[in-house]
């Protein structure tokens, strides 16, 4: 349990006004989403500094605000009777009490990351964990400096907490496994995702595995991946290694998978995904380890892979009049990703297949070659209609054009697109939406929505 006097004495913290003594629990740093009783973090960004809306904050209910930047002699009276602590940095506070409350629990701490399949792996692994145990995971995008202290935060009873930890620059992975101490870690894969920034896949990885600086047990890694493969005996030197895969050799392995991909075994053990694809062959296997590791019986693996669900623009599948199937996989992209969800479109019963590709963001000088490589993965996928989206897939749409692919459309961003692709909709289509987040392909999904109407499954 934390109070409020740990923000002074953790954090240099001052009590502006209010009670020390007080406990606290479910912080916010958004005042439209705060409940009473909450702590309120009023944290600077670029666009607003949110120490402005600590008003706000109280007048719904906000027991504590934790502030950095105000002055305590203009403070109206009215809110001297909440509780204020002022800090030198709120982000730095958040990142000390989640390290300190992180101490005071001796659970099981799964931390993932990965170039792609970070939130469908934390995902099952948190369904497979969930037949015996109580789990805190990460909810929604809250994997970076800001969000994993604020889910640790969030840890009353918990038995297990499964976080995944995202970054963009080296360092960042650092930062959240010294914070979260996991007791497993897992790689899910090294891909193209940052690559802009981070200059080649070898220092893609070595921001990756930044994730054993805070680690006190095993770390899971999918043996399959090339980059991994190759580095094996380097990565095993200062780490207990746990491999797995499906063409490699390894301590876990998927076989006897079936046409369909959803049925398969892993270690003898017969597992059936909901999902029929291979990148979800690799997220029930770290699952499946995981669920060894966690002491998790056999059966209650399977169980959890079986049940398990995805959120928010992964694999959202809307029914719209005229029996047309939208497909909202628009939550982020990378070249393997959307490699995996045009997998999934291939295999649906539309009568006509319709992919709507965005930029992959975050690419930089190598956008021009990963782009090109989307157009060959799309040119080879059978689809009836094509339509890229943003100002990178440009060279997805030059190479469909210089090979001879016809049923093409390309549009600077989402919003010019709309009616085009609704007038391309035929009864029984399939549409897939896939791209980075930023290219905010899911308005178009709402918008198809909206003119078509959503019907049930």
């Amino acid at each position: 349990m934390l109070y409020v006097k740990d923000i002074i004495l953790k954090c240099g913290g001052v009590l502006v006004c209010g009670n020390e003594n007080l406990v606290l629990e479910n912080f916010s740093k958004d005042t439209r989403t705060i409940s009473a009783g909450d702590t309120y973090v009023g944290i600077k960004g670029e666009n607003f500094d949110g120490n402005e809306f600590y008003k706000d904050a109280i007048d719904k209910g906000a027991k504590i605000c934790i502030l950095d930047n105000i002055d305590e002699n203009l403070i109206p009276s009215k809110y001297l009777k909440s509780t204020i602590v002022k800090v030198k940095d709120s982000i730095l506070c958040l990142q000390t009490l989640a390290r300190y409350k992180r101490s005071l629990y001796d659970i099981p701490v799964i931390g993932i990351t990965g170039s792609v399949g970070k939130t469908s792996t934390k995902e099952m692994v948190s369904s497979v964990l969930e037949t015996k145990y109580k789990v805190l995971k990460t909810e929604g995008n809250n994997n970076n400096h800001i969000g994993l202290p604020l889910t640790i935060l969030r840890l009353k009873d918990e038995d297990v907490m499964v976080l995944e930890m995202g970054m963009n620059n080296k360092g960042e992975i650092s930062l959240l496994t010294g914070i979260a101490k996991p007791t497993i870690a897992v790689i899910t894969n090294i891909g193209t995702a940052h690559i802009g920034k981070l200059g080649s896949r070898e220092n893609i990885m070595a921001a990756k595995m930044e994730i054993t600086e805070g680690l006190s047990g095993p770390l899971v890694i999918n043996y399959d991946n090339d980059i991994l493969h190759d580095n094996i005996d380097m990565i095993r030197k200062n780490n207990e290694v746990i491999t797995l895969g499906i063409d490699n050799v390894s301590d876990y392995m998927a076989t006897d998978i079936s046409d369909d991909l959803s049925n398969f075994k892993i270690n003898g053990d017969d597992i059936t995904c909901p999902i029929g694809n291979k990148a979800f062959i690799y997220n029930s296997l770290v699952s499946y380890v995981v669920g060894k590791l966690c002491e998790v019986s056999s059966l209650d693996i399977k169980k959890g892979i079986m049940n398990f669900k995805l959120t928010g623009n992964r694999l959202n599948y809307i029914k719209l009049k005229d029996d047309i199937t939208v497909i909202d996989d628009s939550y982020n992209a990378s070249l393997d990703s959307i490699e995996a969800s045009l997998e999934i479109l291939k295999k649906e019963k539309g009568t006509r297949k319709l992919a709507v590709i965005g930029d992959i963001l975050e690419t930089g000088e190598f956008s021009r070659d990963i782009h090109t490589e989307v157009g060959k993965v799309l040119l080879n996928s059978n689809l009836d209609v094509i339509v890229t989206i943003g100002e990178e897939t440009k060279y997805t749409d030059e190479y469909l054009t210089n090979n001879g692919y016809e049923t093409k459309y390309h549009f600077s961003n989402e919003k010019d697109s709309h009616d085009t692709i609704l007038g391309l909709l035929k009864k029984g289509d399939t549409i897939l939406f896939k791209g980075s987040h930023g290219m905010k392909l899911s308005n178009i999904a709402e918008f198809l929505v909206q003119k078509k109407g959503n019907v049930d499954k």
